[in-house]
Protein backbone atom coordinates (compact mmCIF):
# COMPACT_ATOMS: atom_id res chain seq x y z
CA UNK A 1 0.00 0.00 0.00
CA UNK A 2 1.47 3.38 -0.97
CA UNK A 3 2.09 6.08 1.56
CA UNK A 4 -0.48 8.85 1.80
CA UNK A 5 2.18 11.49 1.13
CA UNK A 6 5.05 9.78 -0.71
CA UNK A 7 8.26 11.80 -0.94
CA UNK A 8 8.82 14.09 -3.90
CA UNK A 9 11.96 15.66 -5.31
CA UNK A 10 12.18 19.39 -6.07
CA UNK A 11 12.13 18.54 -9.80
CA UNK A 12 8.83 16.63 -9.38
CA UNK A 13 7.25 19.48 -7.41
CA UNK A 14 8.28 22.00 -10.06
CA UNK A 15 6.78 19.75 -12.77
CA UNK A 16 3.54 19.59 -10.77
CA UNK A 17 3.38 23.38 -10.43
CA UNK A 18 4.15 23.98 -14.11
CA UNK A 19 1.49 21.45 -15.14
CA UNK A 20 -1.03 23.56 -13.19
CA UNK A 21 0.06 26.82 -14.82
CA UNK A 22 2.41 28.15 -12.14
CA UNK A 23 5.38 30.15 -13.42
CA UNK A 24 8.80 30.79 -11.95
CA UNK A 25 8.64 34.15 -10.14
CA UNK A 26 12.02 34.64 -8.45
CA UNK A 27 14.57 32.96 -6.20
CA UNK A 28 16.38 33.79 -3.01
CA UNK A 29 19.25 31.47 -2.15
CA UNK A 30 18.10 27.88 -2.58
CA UNK A 31 14.42 28.86 -2.48
CA UNK A 32 12.51 29.29 -5.72
CA UNK A 33 9.12 30.98 -5.75
CA UNK A 34 6.38 30.01 -8.20
CA UNK A 35 3.21 32.01 -8.75
CA UNK A 36 -0.05 31.17 -10.42
CA UNK A 37 -3.79 31.67 -10.33
CA UNK A 38 -5.73 28.65 -9.14
CA UNK A 39 -9.48 28.58 -8.54
CA UNK A 40 -9.62 32.36 -9.02
CA UNK A 41 -7.00 33.17 -6.39
CA UNK A 42 -3.35 34.18 -6.85
CA UNK A 43 -1.04 31.67 -5.14
CA UNK A 44 2.68 31.58 -4.31
CA UNK A 45 4.51 28.32 -3.64
CA UNK A 46 8.02 28.11 -2.20
CA UNK A 47 10.26 25.25 -3.35
CA UNK A 48 13.53 24.73 -1.47
CA UNK A 49 15.86 23.13 -3.99
CA UNK A 50 18.45 22.15 -1.36
CA UNK A 51 16.37 19.08 -0.38
CA UNK A 52 16.98 15.75 -2.11
CA UNK A 53 13.42 14.72 -1.22
CA UNK A 54 10.72 16.60 0.65
CA UNK A 55 9.31 15.12 3.82
CA UNK A 56 5.60 14.94 4.65
CA UNK A 57 5.50 18.34 6.39
CA UNK A 58 7.14 20.17 3.46
CA UNK A 59 4.81 18.49 0.98
CA UNK A 60 1.74 19.42 3.04
CA UNK A 61 2.99 23.03 3.21
CA UNK A 62 3.36 23.20 -0.58
CA UNK A 63 -0.07 21.62 -1.11
CA UNK A 64 -1.59 24.23 1.22
CA UNK A 65 0.27 27.07 -0.50
CA UNK A 66 -0.94 25.90 -3.90
CA UNK A 67 -4.59 25.63 -2.86
CA UNK A 68 -4.94 22.09 -4.24
CA UNK A 69 -6.08 18.88 -2.63
CA UNK A 70 -3.69 15.95 -2.23
CA UNK A 71 -5.24 14.18 -5.25
CA UNK A 72 -5.07 17.33 -7.41
CA UNK A 73 -1.44 17.96 -6.42
CA UNK A 74 -0.15 14.41 -6.97
CA UNK A 75 -2.44 13.94 -9.97
CA UNK A 76 -0.83 16.80 -11.86
CA UNK A 77 1.66 14.50 -13.59
CA UNK A 78 1.47 10.84 -14.51
CA UNK A 79 4.70 10.09 -12.63
CA UNK A 80 3.53 11.56 -9.32
CA UNK A 81 0.01 10.12 -9.71
CA UNK A 82 1.53 6.62 -9.80
CA UNK A 83 3.06 7.26 -6.38
CA UNK A 84 -0.42 7.35 -4.80
CA UNK A 85 -1.96 4.79 -7.20
CA UNK A 86 -4.16 7.45 -8.82
CA UNK A 87 -5.38 6.41 -12.25
CA UNK A 88 -7.00 9.06 -14.42
CA UNK A 89 -7.98 9.22 -18.11
CA UNK A 90 -5.78 12.32 -18.56
CA UNK A 91 -3.27 14.36 -16.61
CA UNK A 92 -3.41 16.77 -14.91
CA UNK A 93 -6.57 15.58 -13.22
CA UNK A 94 -9.35 18.21 -13.32
CA UNK A 95 -9.61 20.61 -10.40
CA UNK A 96 -12.67 20.39 -8.17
Amino acid sequence: MPRKYPPLTPREVIAILQARGFDYDHSRGSHEYYSGVLKGKRRFVTVDKSYKEFDIDRIKDMIDQSGMTREEFYGSTRRTAKKINLIAPKYPVPLK
